[in-house]
C-alpha cells in the first residue's frame, strides 16, 4: 500500500490534485483505521491511465463519466468504448493540426533564415 505523497511521486501528479481526483469520484482510496488514505497497485495503474487522459486534454467531466460507467460493471462498455474513441479521434486531430503547424513553421523559419543569409552576403 502507497500513502497519498508516494502516489503523488510515483504518479508525477499532486497530493491536491489525487484529493481532487478523490473528491470528483475519479479514484476511490482504502482508508485505514486511522483514516489515512492507502493506494495500491490498482490504483497506480488506474492513475497513469487518467494522467494521460488529462494530458491529452480528458475533461475531467468526461473522465468523470468514463469513471462511473466503469464501475457501473460490464453492460457498459459500449458507452466507454464510444468515449475512448470519440477522444482518441480527438487526438488523431490534434496530431494533424499540429504536424501542419509543424510544417508551417518549417516553411516559414527556412525564409527567415535565407532572409538572414542573403542579409549577410551584402
Amino acid at each position: 500500500m502507497y500513502s497519498i505523497s508516494e502516489v503523488a511521486e510515483k504518479v508525477d501528479i499532486s497530493a491536491h490534485t489525487l484529493r481532487y481526483y478523490e473528491k470528483e469520484g475519479i479514484i476511490s482510496p482504502v482508508r485505514n483505521a486511522h483514516g489515512i488514505r492507502e493506494f495500491d497497485e490498482q490504483h497506480l495503474k488506474w492513475l497513469h491511465f487518467v494522467k494521460k487522459l488529462r494530458e491529452t486534454q480528458m475533461p475531467v467531466s468526461q473522465i468523470k463519466e468514463y469513471t462511473h460507467l466503469f464501475l457501473e460493471g460490464e453492460h457498459t462498455a459500449n458507452e466507454r468504448l464510444r468515449l475512448l474513441e470519440e477522444h482518441q479521434q480527438f487526438i488523431r486531430d490534434q496530431i494533424e493540426t499540429l504536424l501542419a503547424t509543424d510544417e508551417m513553421l518549417t516553411k516559414k523559419i527556412s525564409t527567415y533564415k535565407e532572409i538572414m543569409k542573403k542579409s549577410l552576403m551584402k
